[in-house]
Parts: C-alpha cells; structure tokens; sequence
C-alpha cells in the first residue's frame, strides 16, 4: 500500500486521567428530501410519567401503548425527576416537555453538561439559527440562554454544520457555515457561567474555514478531520488544536487515508486511536471505517464484524465506555431506521433497535449526547430531518457493558512486541487481543474468514468474467473499427488521385489562360495599327481626289488658249 512519506512521529492526546470525553457529532447536511408525513408527537398529561414516539390510547386496556409495543400506565407519579426510573434498556423514549420548544432544526451542536443539554445554532428552511437552548433533564423543560458578547458590536453568529465541545466551564464551538467571511475555522466559547461569548484567538497553521467535519476531544487537544469548505472542496486532511496553548497544527499521517469526506461521525478509543466512520462526498454515500493511531500517525481500514451496515451520512455517534452509538443518517434515497452499537474493542457492530421511517431518530442532522444520572448512562437525541424538522427529546438507558479485562487496539509493532504474553493471557483467561489496526491480525474464527474469503472469490471472479466480457466486447469493435480504417484508407487514396488529375487539368487550363491574356494584349496593338493604316488609307484617297481635280482643270484651259491661238 503506498501511503505518505513519514514526515512527523509526534503524539497526540494527553493523559487517561485528563481524558474525559463527552463528545457529540452533530454533522448533517439535507441529501434525502424523502415526503414525510409524520405527524406531531405531543407531550401526554403530566400524570403521564413518560411517552414513547407514537403513542395512542387503548381503549380497552385504558392505558397508553407506545410504538414500540411497551405498555405504560397512568399515574405512575408526576415527579419528573425520576423520569428515568424503570426505563427499558436499549429503546428510545420520547420524554414529556413542560412548556415551550425550541424551533425544530437541524445541522445543530448538541452538549451535555451539568444534567442540562445545550443546543446552539443549527437551520431551519435554509436559515442559519444563533439562538442557545437548555434543556433541563431533571425537570425536562427547555430554557433560552441569552448570551451577551465583550463588544458591543460583535454579536453570536448564526451557523450551522458546527462542532462544540465542552472544556472547563466553557462550550467551544468549531467551524459550520455562516455568513462569517473568513478564511478560516473560527474558535467560539460560551461561558456557562457569565453566558458571555466570544472569539478564541488561536494561532499555527489555522485550518480552512468548513463544515461537515469531526471534532474530537483528546486530553486537551481536538482533533479536527475532514469537511467542505466553502468552495465545497471535500477534504480528508487532520488538525489538531492544543487548547492549551491555541496552537494548530497539521498532522502528517501516512498509509492511505480515508476518501475526502464530510457528515461523517467521529470517536476516540483508548485515548490512541480516532475511528472514522461513514459520510459522503458530492456522489457516493460511506460505510467504511478508518483508524488513525494517534502515535505512530497511521492509518489503516479494518473490516467490520458483525451485522451489514447501509451507507450513510449526517448521521450522529457518541462514545460510553468503549461502545459507539451511532443514531440516524441517510443515503439520499431514506433515513437510516437502526440505532447502531459498535464494541470498539473488537470492532463488532450490531443494531441496538429500529423504528419506523417516519420517526425523528431516522433524520439526518440529529444530535446525540450522553449524561450520567444517578450513576446509569443515558442517551439523549434532539432535533433532525426526515422530510419534517424535529425538536423532540429522545432518551436511551443502553445496557451496561461486561466488566472483563478491557481490550486495546495495537499496532503492528506492539502486537510483535506483545505476541507472547498474549498468547499466554489467552491460554489462561481464555480471551485474546481482540481488535488491530494495521496489518496484525486478531484471533477470530478461522471459518468466518474463510466464508468471507470465499465470497471475496467468488466476487473477484464474477468481475473476471465481466470484464472478459467486456474485453471480447472491445475486441470486436476493434475489429470493425480496423476495417472501417482500410476501407476509408482505399477511398482516401482514391481520391488523393482524382484530386492529383484535378490538379493537373488546373495547370493546363491556368496556361490557356495565359496565351489568351498575351493574344489579348496582342490584339490591342494591332488595332491601333489597323486604325493608323485606315488614317493613312483616308488621306491617301483625299490627296487623289485633289489631284483629279486639278488634273480636270488644267486639260479645260490649254483648249481655250489654243483657240484663240487658232
């Protein structure tokens, strides 16, 4: 595989104990515009404790059945507090919202912090939002927060297509589309304290300006990857910001990156490894995963076990104890139905569950977050579209995960290095590396390979036979082409003759032309000559008629003379 020239071996990330990610990836942008009906999920009476999308009343039962089949009773207490108490694992619930929402949008950035999700940004009808939106999940009501700015002339920019992570008591905010002309990415904080905002100043080599990318939290740098820029250039390239110091810089990976891309999502695992997975360029929709091992910069593209996943793009992820959830998405044809889980360990991806298409959670540009509450990790899914924009607030209560010995990604040289002590540790615990990002190969089942292995084949063969076909297919128009060639040839060289005897008759003619042109010149002298001799023929004849004149008058005077002589 040919890849870049090694040009940097720096280290990105900071310690386990710094490491403490809450990221969202809220990339989106509108390909499917799928007709969508779906009607308006309404919040039930607050002696409802909890919904779920769909909801209707049974009559015969006088309870209340959620799309998903679960049965939930009235008056099962009216404290929203514990709203998550009792929840299913592993199934969205719509949650009950006391008063107002905030407009339905997508393309939004979504965080958690402090038990309140924050909305900033996002669009709506083609219009870029600048509002900021909490929503309490404790008492499951939404607040606008209204941000103020150090100058009086600067204000929060509408944008969309954003990234925002939390750092310290601030939210940061990274590229999107807005009306903003710069050139490049532009660092935004809101104070969750003050609610002031404003402008990082950061320095290095500053990306350009775009949206659609990823942005990852790693100790304290983020790690920017992908996106289009205003141009809508796709790009592919990787930025890392240190927050510490507002330096950016570019990072000079090698082996074969991952196709320019944007609307993909983005997580951390081990804090070591990046994982890329999905998105699209202008015309193909992604399933692909990518890995980039943050210490040795290389990239490489495992094969995903387990269930097939459809390609997708503007689909959301987050990240809980070494699972990825993946939410949404589409593929400009329909929404994405499945709710993904994928064990970054292992690289093993299954579906979570399904809904229907016409639910908010199969949108594109939906956000994803994660909360702890009373010790249990939810997900929280705001906003999107499907046809229709959403403002609904779905949770998720996932199943924890087994507390075994936790696996880790390697490299090439660290699987070398490690080879015996994990044959060792599989002998004794029963349980090998599970996952390796380069060329190492994990121990899996050998039958699964082969299967795969075979259908490779029987693939490869397949397009052998395709491209025989089409080889025997050229072939033939080669042929008729050849002798379309020779008989083109033959009447070219004919009339190369026909033109050759044209040409001579020409020059004959061009001759007669000339001794006519001469003969005429000729002739011209001639008739001034002809007209000279006529000149003289005249005077001729008047001088003869003169001299008869004369001659007659002198014979009638002598006889006179004669007489008188006489």
């Amino acid at each position: 595989m040919v890849g870049h020239p090694r040009k940097q071996r720096r280290t990105i990330g900071g310690s386990p104990e710094k490491m403490k990610v809450k990221k969202v990836e809220m990339e989106a942008c509108p390909k499917y515009k799928y007709n969508c009906t779906n009607r308006r999920l309404h919040s039930p009476p607050l002696g409802f404790r909890l919904f779920r999308s769909n909801c209707h009343r049974d009559p015969t039962a006088g309870e209340f059945s959620a799309g998903f089949g679960t049965l939930l009773k009235p008056n099962m207490g009216t404290e929203s507090v514990n709203w998550h108490s009792g929840l299913d694992c592993d199934q969205w619930v719509a949650l009950p919202v006391a008063g107002q929402r905030p407009s339905a949008r997508y393309k939004h950035a979504a965080v958690v912090a402090d038990e309140k999700l924050y909305i900033v940004g996002g669009s709506r009808n083609g219009r870029y939002l600048s509002d900021v939106q909490a929503f309490d999940l404790k008492n499951l009501s939404w607040s606008t927060i209204k941000v103020s700015t150090k100058l009086e002339s600067e204000n929060f920019p509408a944008v969309s297509g954003h990234n925002m992570v939390k750092w310290g008591n601030k939210l940061l905010l990274l590229g999107g589309h807005s009306k903003d002309t710069s050139d490049n990415v532009t660092v935004r904080f809101i104070d969750l304290e003050s609610h002031v905002c404003g402008t990082l100043e950061a320095i290095g080599k500053v990306p350009e300006a775009r949206g659609g990318q990823s942005v990852s939290l790693v100790g304290s740098k983020l790690i920017m990857f992908g996106g289009e820029d205003k141009k809508r250039r796709l790009m592919n390239d990787v930025h890392v910001l240190d927050l510490e110091t507002l330096t950016w810089n570019v990072v000079e990976t090698i082996q074969t990156p991952p196709a320019p891309r944007f609307d993909h999502t983005a997580a951390v695992h081990a804090n070591r490894y990046l994982l890329i997975f999905g998105g699209c360029s202008h015309s193909i929709f992604f399933n692909d995963l990518h890995v980039l091992d943050l210490e040795t910069l290389e990239w490489s593209q495992p094969q995903i076990q387990g269930d097939l996943v459809s390609p997708r793009a503007g689909h959301a992820g987050v990240s809980i104890d070494g699972n990825w959830y993946i939410v949404g998405g589409g593929d400009n044809k329909s929404g994405a139905l499945e709710t993904l889980v994928m064990d970054m360990s292992k690289l093993v991806i299954s579906t979570l569950t399904n809904v229907k298409g016409r639910d908010p959670l199969a949108s594109e540009g939906l956000s994803v977050s994660s909360v702890l509450i009373d010790g249990e990790q939810y997900l929280v899914a705001f906003g999107g579209y499907n046809g229709k924009y959403s403002n609904e607030v779905f949770v998720m209560r996932p199943k924890p995960k087994d507390s075994k010995h936790p696996k880790i990604f390697q490299s090439p040289a660290a699987a070398a290095a490690a080879a015996s002590v994990t044959a060792a540790y599989a002998l004794a615990k029963s349980e090998s590396l599970e996952f390796t990002t380069m060329d190492s190969k994990p121990k899996v089942d050998l039958s699964v390979e082969v299967n795969m292995i075979k259908g490779e084949k029987k693939t490869l063969e397949s397009s052998v036979t395709e491209v025989k076909a089409v080889n025997s297919s050229l072939m033939e128009k080669l042929e008729e082409c050849n002798g379309a060639h020779v008989d083109l040839s033959m009447e070219l060289h004919s009339v190369k003759g026909q033109l050759a005897s044209e040409r001579s008759r020409c020059a004959e003619l061009e001759a007669q032309i000339l001794d006519l042109q001469k003969m005429l010149s000729s002739m011209e002298s001639i008739e001034q000559e002809v007209q000279t001799l006529r000149s003289e023929k005249s005077a001729i004849e008047q001088d003869m008629e003169v001299s008869a004149s004369d001659e007659k008058q002198g014979s009638g005077g002598g006889g006179v003379w004669r007489w008188i002589a006489g």
